[in-house]
């Protein structure tokens, strides 16, 4: 499994960052193929970031597939609509550790 971690630094409207994000964000990037599924982390007051995302794929391939598709450049394209603090994308190889 591979994975984009995406870290959405506090926006200038918490409340108009999350309603522009369900209502408008996440319609546009489930029209991205090869995604296998994502996460969502809404963080406590205070902290750096107001959200962390993760998004899943098959592969590196996968990802960089789905991010050169016209649905990927699209999502891409939707963060100048509503981001206004930071945003850092991360990706790599997820690895499963047992916890005994």
């Amino acid at each position: 499994m591979y994975r984009m971690t995406i870290l959405y630094g506090q926006p200038a409207d918490l409340d108009a960052f999350r309603a522009y994000y369900y209502d408008t964000h996440i319609p546009i990037a489930r029209e991205m193929k090869g995604l296998t599924g994502w996460n969502l982390s809404w963080t406590e007051p205070g902290a750096p970031y107001a959200l962390v995302a993760e998004l899943y794929t098959e592969s590196r391939e996968a990802l960089q597939q789905m991010l050169d598709s016209p649905e990927g450049r699209a999502a891409s394209a939707d963060l100048a609509n509503f981001v206004t603090g930071t945003v850092e994308f991360f990706q790599g190889e997820e690895e499963e550790v047992a916890l005994v």
